[in-house]
C-alpha cells in the first residue's frame, strides 16, 4: 500500500471512531487497532491524535470544496450559480456534520481547532465568489463596485449561517425549492440584481 493510501485508511478509521465514540474517547491506540497498522506506523504519519483529527477535519473540507469547484464550473448565469454555491455549501456542511455522528461536538466545541484548519478551505471560496462576481459584473448581471469585499462578505455572511442552518433554526419547515425565490431576492437585492423587471412598471400601473 503506498504512503498517501496508507495515510487516507488511517485518517477514514479515525473519523468512524470518532464518528462512533467521540473525540475524547478515541485513542491512538484505538485508531491503531482498527486500521490494522501499529502504532509505529500511525506515528509515522500522526506525532498526535490532534494531527489526526485536524486531517479528518482537512478531509471532509476537500469533500465541501470539491462540490464547490462542480457547482462553480456550471454553465449557467452567474446569478444561479451564487445561489446554487450558497445552498451546496450549507447542505454539504450539514451533510458533514450529520455523517460524523459524535464528532459533532467536538466540531463545535473546538471552533479554533476547527477554524485553524479550515483557512485554506475559506480562501479558496472566497476566489470563488470573486470570480462568478467578476463574471456576473462584466456580464451586466450585477451592480458591484467591490468585487473583492462582496466577495468577502458573502463568505462571511453564509459560515455565519451554518450552525443555524445544521440546527434547523433557520427557514425551519421551508424546502430547499421553496426558500430558494427568498434568499435569491435579497441576494440580487445586495448585488444590484433586478429579479423582475417589471414589478416596477405594474406598481406603477
Amino acid at each position: 500500500m503506498s504512503i498517501s493510501k496508507t495515510r487516507q485508511k488511517l485518517v477514514d478509521v479515525a473519523r468512524q471512531l470518532f464518528a462512533r465514540n467521540g473525540l475524547e474517547n478515541t485513542t491512538m491506540n484505538d485508531i491503531a487497532q482498527a486500521s490494522g497498522k501499529g502504532r509505529r506506523t500511525l506515528y509515522t504519519y500522526f506525532s498526535s491524535k490532534e494531527d489526526i483529527y485536524y486531517a479528518v477535519i482537512e478531509g471532509e473540507l476537500e469533500r465541501l470544496s470539491d462540490k464547490l469547484d462542480e457547482v462553480a464550473a456550471r454553465n449557467v448565469r452567474p446569478q444561479d450559480k451564487i445561489i446554487e454555491l450558497i445552498y451546496t455549501h450549507l447542505s454539504m456542511i450539514k451533510e458533514t456534520v450529520v455523517r460524523n455522528g459524535n464528532l459533532r461536538a467536538a466540531f463545535f466545541r473546538n471552533i479554533w481547532m476547527v477554524e485553524k484548519v479550515r483557512k485554506h478551505f475559506d480562501e479558496d471560496e472566497i476566489e470563488l465568489f470573486r470570480k462568478v462576481y467578476t463574471d456576473g459584473k462584466r456580464e451586466g448581471e450585477f451592480d458591484i463596485d467591490n468585487v473583492e469585499l462582496v466577495a468577502d462578505i458573502t463568505h462571511y455572511c453564509i459560515k455565519g449561517l451554518e450552525v443555524p442552518y445544521i440546527c434547523g433554526r433557520l427557514g425551519h419547515g421551508i424546502t430547499p425549492e421553496a426558500s430558494k425565490p427568498l434568499v435569491a431576492k435579497v441576494v440580487y437585492g445586495a448585488l444590484g440584481k433586478i429579479t423582475n423587471k417589471n414589478s416596477d412598471s405594474a406598481r406603477q400601473d
